[in-house]
Formats: C-alpha cells, sequence, structure tokens
C-alpha cells in the first residue's frame, strides 16, 4: 500500500476506537433521535389539528418536561430505595430454593428422584443469572445522579432535535455524494417510518406489561411490585430474553413466602404475555418491521457483552436501522441492479 492508503487506514483505525470509547455518548444520541422521532410524529399532528410549529412544539416540550419531573421523582423517591431492597433479598431468594430443592429431595423417593431435574443445579444456575442480570441492570439504574444526569441529557438532546431537526438531518445526507444525497433522504424517512411503527407497538405492549404486572403482584401480596413492574416494562424493550429475565426477581421473592406464591407469580407472567401476544401483538403486528428471530438474539447477545444493559435495551432499534439501511441501499440500489454479464458464444 501507497502512503496515502496507509495514513488512510491509520485514520479508520484511530475513528474506530474514539467510537468505541465514545460508544456510551452514542448510544444516548440515538436514544435521543428516537424519543425526537416520536415528539416529531405529535408535532406534525398537532400542526394538522391546526396549531403552528411553535406552538406544537411549545405544547411537545411541555409535555417532555412534565414526564421528565414524573420519572426524576420516581427514581429520587420510590424506585432507587425498592431497586436496592431488591438486589438484597434476590440472594435470599435463591437460598430458599435451594433449601426447598433439599427438603424436595429428602421426600422423594430415589427412583422418582431420578427423573427430576436436579434443582442444586438450577439454583446454582439461577444464581448465576441472576447476578448477571441483576448487577448489568443495578449498573444502569442504582446510581441514581448518574441516572438522572443521562436522563437529562436525553431530553436536552430530544428537545433541540425536535425544535429544529433539518440541520442534523442534512448533516448525514451531505456525507453521501450529491448523487446519492436525494435517496439518503429517502432512506431515511424509511428509516423514521420503521422506527414509528416499532415505537408504537413496543409503547402499548410495555404499558401493558407494567400496568398488568404492577397490579398482578400488588393482588399477589408480592414484596416490591413496583419496581418488579418498573422492570417488566422495561424489559419488554428487549425482545424474547426480557419476559424470562423481567419474571426471575418476583418468583424469587415470591419464594421467600412460599413455593406457592412463586408458580402464582409464574402463571402470572405466563398470562400477560400469552394476552399481550395473543391480542395486542396482532392488532400493531401491520405496523412493525419484520425480523428474523435468530439475527436477532445474536444481536442482543453480541450488544449485551459489548455494550452493557443500554445497548441491550437499543439492540432492536438500531437492528431495524441497520436493516433498512441494508435493504435499501445494498439490496435495492446495488444488488438488484446487478445485470448478469452475457455468456460468450463459443
Amino acid at each position: 500500500m501507497g502512503l496515502g492508503e496507509w495514513i488512510g487506514f491509520l485514520a479508520l483505525i484511530v475513528s474506530l476506537y474514539i467510537l468505541w470509547k465514545i460508544r456510551a455518548v452514542i448510544l444516548l444520541f440515538f436514544t435521543a433521535v428516537i424519543l425526537a422521532i416520536a415528539l416529531n410524529r405529535l408535532v406534525r399532528r398537532l400542526q394538522q389539528s391546526g396549531a403552528r410549529r411553535e406552538v406544537a412544539i411549545a405544547l411537545t416540550v411541555g409535555i417532555v418536561l412534565v414526564i421528565s419531573s414524573v420519572f426524576i421523582f420516581l427514581i429520587f423517591t420510590r424506585l432507587s430505595s425498592q431497586f436496592e431492597e431488591l438486589t438484597q433479598l434476590i440472594p435470599l431468594g435463591i437460598e430458599q430454593l435451594r433449601l426447598w430443592s433439599n427438603w424436595l429431595q429428602a421426600r422423594v423417593p430415589e427412583p422418582a428422584l431420578n427423573n427430576i431435574p436436579n434443582l442444586d443445579d438450577l439454583s446454582r444456575q439461577l444464581q448465576t443469572f441472576s447476578q448477571w442480570a441483576i448487577s448489568h441492570i443495578y449498573l444502569f439504574l442504582s446510581n441514581s445522579l448518574s441516572l438522572v444526569i443521562n436522563f437529562l441529557l436525553i431530553t436536552v438532546l430530544t428537545i433541540m432535535l425536535v425544535v429544529n431537526p433539518v440541520p442534523y438531518r442534512q448533516v448525514i445526507i451531505r456525507l453521501f455524494p450529491a448523487f446519492y444525497r436525494h435517496r439518503v433522504d429517502e432512506i431515511l424517512t424509511e428509516c423514521e417510518k420503521n422506527l414509528m411503527g416499532w415505537l408504537a407497538g413496543i409503547a402499548l405492549s410495555m404499558t401493558f406489561i407494567g400496568i398488568a404486572s404492577t397490579v398482578g403482584l400488588f393482588l399477589l401480596q408480592v414484596q416490591l411490585p413496583f419496581v418488579n413492574g418498573f422492570l417488566a416494562f422495561l424489559l419488554a424493550l428487549i425482545p424474547y430474553v426480557g419476559a424470562i429475565l423481567s419474571v426471575v426477581p418476583p418468583m424469587l421473592l415470591a419464594l421467600l413466602d412460599s413455593p406457592g406464591k412463586a408458580g402464582a407469580v409464574l402463571l402470572l407472567y405466563l398470562a400477560i404475555q400469552q394476552i399481550e401476544g395473543n391480542f395486542i401483538t396482532p392488532i400493531i403486528m401491520e405496523k412493525q418491521v419484520s425480523l428474523l428471530p435468530a439475527y436477532t438474539l445474536a444481536l442482543l447477545g453480541a450488544f449485551g457483552s459489548l455494550l452493557g444493559f443500554l445497548g441491550l435495551l437499543l439492540a432492536l432499534p438500531i437492528l431495524i436501522v441497520a436493516q433498512t439501511w441494508v435493504k435499501e441501499v445494498v439490496i435495492k440500489d446495488i444488488l438488484d441492479r446487478w445485470e448478469t454479464a452475457p455468456s460468450r458464444k463459443p
């Protein structure tokens, strides 16, 4: 390679290194972009109803500030202390599971015991799984000051993007050659459409799962129903894995009272998932972009390992954007237009 190619390669390596170092900021900015897309749709709806854009933006910003204030109030008053209490009770629930398995093994005949899975191994696996999940969620939620600062940063970025989105969109468009900029603008519009379809669906699902979980746990008299309901609400962002993660803490807490209550919690969450899957998902499915489950699970694992809990939450919208770009650029604009070379006559 020549000197210029080496310089370009070195610049690429340095750029990737810088992007990796600021990955947390990039994830926060991407979160702000997603929220801005949703709020900009609200601004457009208000404009269609007759309000001027300035008035529509002011109303939207007011809604954002109210929601932000309520969220910060909940963090300082209930969420932080209850989550800290949850992390202290989870090990007790795992120990109770181990004691219950020992009691069961002492009373079940040996031949029948061979047909029952080893509950000691299950408790050890559950302890490892719970420690991993709780530690990542705890790092994300336990530091109230850091969480509030990040939330305020996302709020400010979201408001800036809603108030004047055109310059930021133009920055992305101008990164491409002039002949392709019109096409990039169309792709960005398609990304916005797909993200809005996902947002509409996931917002309805998260709201139902969060409220139903909180009310159900309260009726079952399980400890800390508010924080467990919030976890169910938050983890609904994660497809496939989120439902499993959300049921573990309340089941372990219920096990501190009785195995029957833990079974009732499991049935509650299964019922919630069935209702959400059979009644809510079909209503919103036509608005969502289809994603292959294997790719989705692989991306969830990669983002969870590399980017932590926030990366796990944002894995699906990132996949939606990436799939849109691959579909529009690689498939439609390159591969679909690739003509087969004519065969030579012998």
